[in-house]
């Protein structure tokens, strides 16, 4: 029997091992120490940013997004219903209501004609997500954002190292968060990154990761003792955690080029099932340079989406699908009263989505395996 090809895997190699040793035997495991200073350096420089503060998540990242731009109850933050839970709960912990909208059906993005339509007087922020590593229209969000005099929350969970007009994700708005799961294409096991250029909310942000305090100043010897001066939480990483993710960026063009070698192959090798109407590939908009994070095809005949999945599942391949759109959630319905059929491009994409194995060590022979098995089955068909 064939090995089975997992969704994904993670490049790790003697980098990551020496960087852990080293931070080990130099006794660096706390928060904020000289290896997550470098981290925060080397973030800055790679993104333009003025700010950048590594994380325990991409979720803390985004719970000090919604913390340090004092969202919260009346407040209302329009965002995509087809993200992950924590682009809502982040905002909703801090007791502001997430508005959910429909997204464009070839990016996956949220779509800008929805956020207009759906701005009230208690609009204060636009959450976006950027699908797969390719940017939201962030020329028509960010002009929104200015006429309505709203706040720009940017999930760039799987945006590293992607760029929108030449630009890197997660640097147009008021803040920025990025992942280190160990299913991105940077890992850490766990751990993220918030990103600002905005010195006021760099300012907040930096004492709200620290527990509320004002450490960060004390240990940059501003101050000569620390103490308690606003909410916070523990959103600071070991430098553990950032010796590895130092280790990931050091070869992240090669996982990149890996990436982007798998990516085109299955593009190349799928285009017979597209030409004939079975499926569709994925489409990436002309200012966005994205980072192969995923490579999604969607299935023309919904109802045959399952099958496909199964199929593939049988044959040892380790396809999935994607987010259940947070507005059909038993929480979102309970809550506010949406109904599945609120949002119907985010339904559909949801039910027709089909994500392939894509990793930097995906072999060839696994991936000629895959894309002959989707023939096998629409063929049988």
């Amino acid at each position: 029997m064939r090995n089975f090809i997992p969704f994904t895997k993670i490049h790790i190699g003697a980098e990551e091992k020496t960087a852990v040793l080293q931070a080990l035997e130099s006794e660096a495991l706390g928060g904020n120490g000289r290896i997550g200073a470098q981290l925060q350096a080397r973030l800055q420089s790679m993104m333009g940013a003025r700010h950048a503060m590594p994380t325990t998540s991409c979720s803390h990242a985004l719970e000090l997004a919604a913390m340090a731009l004092r969202l919260g109850t009346g407040d209302e933050v329009i965002m995509p219903s087809f993200t992950f839970v924590t682009t809502a709960s982040s905002v909703v912990r801090q007791g502001a209501r997430p508005i959910f909208v429909d997204i464009d059906e070839a990016t996956f993005n949220i779509d800008p004609a929805q956020i207009e339509a759906h701005i009230t007087p208690r609009t204060r922020a636009i959450m976006c997500m950027h699908y797969a590593g390719q940017g939201c229209d962030m020329d028509r969000i960010m002009d929104i954002a200015r006429r309505h005099n709203l706040y720009v929350i940017e999930d760039a969970a799987q945006g590293l190292g992607a760029k929108y007009a030449g630009r890197p994700l997660g640097t147009f708005g008021d803040a920025g968060c990025f992942s280190f799961h160990v299913t991105k294409n940077i890992v850490c096991g766990e751990g993220g990154a918030f990103v600002t250029n905005d010195e006021h909310i760099a300012s907040r942000a930096e004492i709200m990761r620290e527990k509320g305090t004002n450490r960060a100043r004390f240990l940059r010897g501003e101050v000569d003792k620390y103490t308690w001066v606003d909410i916070g939480s523990s959103f600071v990483p070991s430098d553990l955690l950032a010796a590895i993710v130092l280790a990931q960026l050091g070869k992240m063009d090669e996982i990149h080029q890996l990436r982007q070698a798998a990516w085109e192959r299955y593009q190349e090798g799928l285009q017979d099932l597209a030409r004939r109407g079975l499926i569709t590939l994925p489409y990436i908009a002309p200012q966005a340079e994205i980072n192969w994070h995923i490579y999604a095809i969607r299935v023309v005949d919904m109802a045959w989406r399952d099958h496909v999945l199964a199929e593939l599942k049988r044959r040892q391949i380790g396809a999935t699908f994607h987010y259940i759109p947070l507005h059909s959630s038993p929480y979102a319905q309970e809550q506010w009263g949406y109904k599945a059929e609120d949002l119907p491009i985010t339904e559909r994409v949801s039910a027709s989505l089909v994500r392939l194995p894509l990793f930097p060590d995906l072999s060839r022979d696994d991936q000629d395996y895959v894309i002959e098995s989707l023939y096998d089955i629409f063929d049988a068909r």
